[in-house]
């Protein structure tokens, strides 16, 4: 889980209207998030539609008013949101990456994601959402595997150029857009003093 710059709602009229899933502001919540789920960061177009999901539940007993609240509103992935459900701990919340900056209360170690300094607000989250469900962990186990190799590649070059334009791909690897770009973030930081050289 990585921040997202929430943008603004494009299209205000349908949210009043009570249409939140408006193929205007699903779109946008859709690029703020690079098409990743806002809770596990796998890319979610190529598999599926992605939801417009709420990050207090709109269920009656919950928080129906925020049903169409644009600061309530998240891209998902229909196993995360199926997760999450209607569970939530208004004591504890679900971490927002939306509103808040996750690595307050999460960090990558390999393919798991763990909570920081005893974060409950952390454990419950990784917990309810099964941030680190079997799937999950093959497929970012995958993905710093594919990195590892290639870190291995660049630097068995003996010509500095080509090793620097690898490391300097490496690091491209970790931006947003990325698929599980916090975990391969966290591999090449524990990799600094090799990957530094650019």
């Amino acid at each position: 889980m990585i921040k997202i710059n929430r943008p603004t709602c494009p299209n205000e009229k349908a949210l009043a209207s009570g249409n939140y899933k408006h193929p205007e502001n699903k779109k946008a919540l859709s690029e703020a998030s690079n098409d990743k789920c806002m809770y596990c960061e796998s890319k979610i177009s190529h598999i599926d539609f992605g939801h417009v999901e709420h990050i207090k539940p709109k269920a009656e007993d919950k928080y129906p008013e925020l049903t169409c609240e644009w600061s309530n509103l998240g891209y998902v992935c229909p196993k995360c949101n199926n997760k999450k459900s209607d569970k939530y701990h208004q004591d504890q919340p679900y971490i927002d990456p939306y509103s808040e900056c996750p690595a307050d209360h999460l960090y990558a170690l390999g393919w798991l994601i763990l909570q920081k300094n005893g974060s409950e607000r952390g454990e419950i989250t990784i917990r309810d959402i099964d941030l680190n469900r079997v799937e999950l962990i093959e497929k970012r186990q995958t993905r710093i595997m594919e990195i590892q190799k290639a870190m291995d590649a660049c630097y068995r070059t003996q010509n500095k150029t080509l090793r620097d334009a690898a490391i300097k791909q490496l690091h491209a690897e970790s931006s947003p857009d990325k698929e599980y770009s916090l975990f391969v973030k966290s591999m090449l930081d524990t990799h600094s003093g090799q990957t530094s050289s650019i």
